[in-house]
């Protein structure tokens, strides 16, 4: 095995215009957070594909966009129900032109959209790939932030 040092590469798609891409996955995180405010696990679970690997916040990992929508209906009829979100994506990236990274931060709010946390209450990277012109997400994981006291 080699200890030469090499230089790591940026990695990143400079070819393509993402403009319309950004505007897809904008909306599938709109998507998500519509899901959440309105107890929709169909929603919630529509832009994630069939083998979606997903990380939510209670540390629980699913796979499918099936096992999404089950946990999603627990969820939202259960714990989450009267809860409500803001969704901000934080960056959106192109590793290739049919490949995005995504870094979402979500606040809690009331029913009518005004901030309870000032600072995330949780992150969220999405990893998405696009497919017969259509951006799904692969991957999800979140990640509560813990608040300082």
């Amino acid at each position: 095995m080699s200890t030469a040092a090499t230089t790591a590469p940026v990695i990143e798609d400079t070819g393509v215009d993402h403009t319309a891409d950004t505007a897809a996955i904008t909306q599938v995180i709109a998507n998500a957070q519509q899901a959440f405010n309105t107890d929709d696990p169909n929603l919630m679970a529509a832009d994630f594909a069939a083998n979606a690997s997903v990380g939510n916040a209670v540390g629980t990992v699913l796979y499918g966009a099936e096992a999404v929508r089950v946990a999603s209906a627990a969820g939202l009829a259960g714990f989450l129900k009267d809860q409500f979100v803001r969704y901000d994506i934080a960056d959106i990236s192109f590793p290739r032109p049919d490949m995005a990274l995504v870094h979402k931060v979500a606040r809690a709010t009331t029913a009518t959209d005004e901030l309870v946390d000032q600072d995330p209450a949780m992150v969220a990277l999405y990893v998405l790939l696009k497919e017969n012109g259509r951006w799904w997400t692969i991957a999800r994981h979140n990640t509560p932030v813990p608040r300082a006291d």
